[in-house]
């Protein structure tokens, strides 16, 4: 199926009518641009893409606030202590699924070791070097630098980690990578405190990183499982800056690379070519941002030479962020994605200025300032970090805008997007999911909707909370949030949808005109044979004319049922009118006459919820008590 781009600064993706989705490829896109040969030629010699500590003209040139506002962030860091990881904070979650407190504890020792670094880049006068030092030797004391919630790969399973067996997790990677750029910028100052500094971060991160991901084939790398996730091109990423940074060995160097564009084309093979992100957009933020992190590093390590920024994929996937926005923070948020974020706009910008789209270049400069005109780049990501502050300066002139696409049809993981008017959040928004329940970060939420006023949830994607064990389990689908009767999915005779990529849409039709967008599907094969249902085709349809959203359902049963019952999930209080019900946003629902509407409050008590959404939602049911085996029924969702 052909692609168009965007079109202009408020383009729109163009629509393909009646289009069903297609399986992704298996391409080997990067391997085929460049030979092995070719590989190790383009990325031989000195990795420099950013001044060091001691070239103190590139960081006296950073803007003054943004220096000011480093050394102050590491100034505070200096009375504050190390945290300790107790080997009984570690067990919590083989003990009680909670992998928080652990996490806390050993991100907060990396977030304090990444501003001690940046704080003494950026005064330059050797004032943190002690307590950078104290940083890096308790984490290299660690027995393991990832997270407990993923020891499942050790043989020993989930517990404490096995000295003897590195395992390189998501964690482990970005702790691998953080050291190699502290050593990278600080290596002088590192030695003068003690020479024993600077090789220990090598040996460490050879042990824990470099030669486990060189002697074995980690699932996540793609090379005897499915095309993996967002972990592939995320690990990549710092897998790179590691062999740049902290690997001497140039036959090592080059077999690490050539092993790495292997990973990536793994999951590239796993994209079909609209490239959508079925993960959702905060995931976007590991999975297609991750891996422009990666083509970034080799651009660089290059000159130029290792370029992919004109594969039509590539490019597809980094328009991905702006088909998924909705307004403001708010973006389409399918599967474990959250509602409201706010993603990475100085990468963003980059990346869109290395595709050449004005959209997304404008749209990464609007979020980079969401919080306000003073934001300097912070985290524990110093692969990120770092060009988004030798970039500060030309990200601040910058024209911002955010995006705001009038449609956009994802083939491939089935979801469509429509508002009433293109540059606009003014009116209504609907989103729509048709696909199947196999998708990485699965909910099981076939013929999901949601839609947005004036650039405010009305009907919403509740999302996911806090992880615990339980949510990567066989267990998973006994939590609420990923239950289809608690996505805009119907329930029949009392059986939700199941998981599973069998459990799918089919007859997936789309079209859009200057008009209306619509998408069409039959949900029949995403429930499970008790459900009873033969056929149960709905239509998700947003007319631009009245600006209204219409949700019909025409089913067949093949047999009676007790009830049949419409989920609809909203943030807004309700209030019942004739044949009617009212959100708080002015937002009216009107249903059919045989449905009678039942209103459940939910109070939200996981953090994660709670910051997307306050402290309650409400579940709005359509019941029909003793259905008839076959009808059809019209939800009019209109804005005040």
């Amino acid at each position: 199926m052909t692609r168009r781009g965007f079109l202009g600064g408020t383009a729109v993706l163009a629509a393909h009518t009646h289009a069903s989705a297609q399986g992704p490829a298996k391409r080997g896109l990067l391997g085929s641009l460049w030979s092995a040969g070719e590989l190790r030629a383009a990325v031989r010699g000195r990795f420099h893409p950013y001044p060091k500590a001691g070239e103190r003209a590139a960081w006296e040139a950073l803007p003054a606030d943004a220096r000011s506002a480093l050394i102050s962030a590491g100034e505070r860091e200096l009375n504050e202590p190390w945290p300790d990881l107790p080997a009984t904070t570690a067990l919590e979650f083989a003990r009680n699924g909670n992998r928080s407190h652990f996490e806390a504890l050993s991100f907060g020792r990396r977030s304090k070791l990444a501003r001690l670094a940046l704080a003494e880049c950026a005064e330059g006068n050797g004032r943190f070097a002690d307590e950078i030092v104290n940083g890096v030797w308790a984490i290299c004391e660690e027995t393991f630098w990832g997270v407990p919630a993923h020891l499942g790969a050790q043989r020993a399973g989930v517990g404490l980690p096995d000295v003897a067996e590195p395992t390189v997790d998501l964690f482990a990677a970005e702790t691998a990578a953080l050291l190699s750029w502290t050593l990278y910028l600080l290596e002088d100052r590192l030695r003068a405190v003690s020479p024993l500094v600077p090789e220990r971060i090598r040996i460490e991160t050879a042990r824990r990183m470099l030669n486990p991901c060189l002697e074995r084939n980690f699932g996540w790398m793609g090379f005897n499982t499915p095309p993996p996730n967002n972990w592939d091109p995320w690990i990549c990423s710092n897998w790179l800056a590691a062999v740049f940074l902290a690997e001497a060995d140039e036959t090592r160097r080059g077999a690490a690379i050539e092993k790495i564009v292997a990973c990536l084309d793994h999951f590239l093979n796993g994209y079909t070519a609209d490239g959508g992100c079925d993960e959702g957009p905060s995931y976007w933020g590991r999975a297609g941002a991750s891996l422009f992190d990666c083509l970034e590093t080799l651009h660089q390590a290059s000159g130029g030479g290792l370029n992919t920024y004109r594969q039509p994929l590539i490019r597809e996937m980094g328009l991905y962020i702006c088909r998924a926005h909705i307004a403001d923070d708010w973006y389409t948020n399918f599967s474990d994605a959250s509602a409201r974020l706010r993603p990475d706009g100085g990468l963003i910008y980059r990346f869109g200025r290395r595709l050449g789209s004005e959209t997304m270049a404008q749209h990464g400069a609007y979020t980079a300032f969401r919080g306000g005109e003073d934001a300097v780049p912070g985290g524990s990501s110093l692969g990120r970090v770092l060009p988004a502050l030798f970039n500060l300066s030309e990200l601040r002139r910058a024209p911002r805008e955010q995006a705001l696409l009038r449609d956009s049809w994802l083939p491939g993981i089935g979801v469509m997007t429509a508002r009433a008017a293109g540059a606009s959040a003014k009116g209504l928004y609907l989103a729509a999911e048709a696909g199947h329940n196999g998708k990485s970060h699965n909910h099981n939420d076939v013929g999901n909707f949601i839609v947005f006023a004036n650039g405010e949830p009305a009907i919403i994607d509740v999302g996911v909370g806090t992880y615990t064990a339980k949510t990567f389990s066989s267990q998973r689908y006994e939590i609420w949030t990923m239950q289809s009767a608690y996505h805009n999915c119907p329930t029949i005779g009392g059986v939700m949808q199941s998981p599973g990529k069998k459990f799918a849409a089919s007859d997936v039709a789309y079209r859009q005109d200057d008009t209306s967008a619509e998408l069409r599907m039959n949900l029949a094969h995403a429930y499970p044979a008790e459900a009873k249902v033969e056929s149960w085709r709905r239509a998700m349809r947003l007319d631009r004319m009245a600006n209204r959203v219409e949700v019909s359902d025409e089913f067949s049963l093949t047999g009676p049922v007790s009830e049949i019952a419409l989920t609809l999930m909203t943030l807004s209080r309700v209030e019942r009118e004739t044949g009617a019900l009212r959100l708080e946003n002015g937002v009216h629902i009107a249903y059919d006459g045989t449905l009678s509407p039942e209103v459940e409050e939910i109070a939200l008590d996981d953090a994660q919820l709670r910051g997307v959404w306050g402290p309650r939602i409400y579940r709005i049911l359509l019941r029909a008590t003793n259905p008839a085996r076959s009808g059809k029924w019209t939800t009019t969702i209109t804005q005040a």
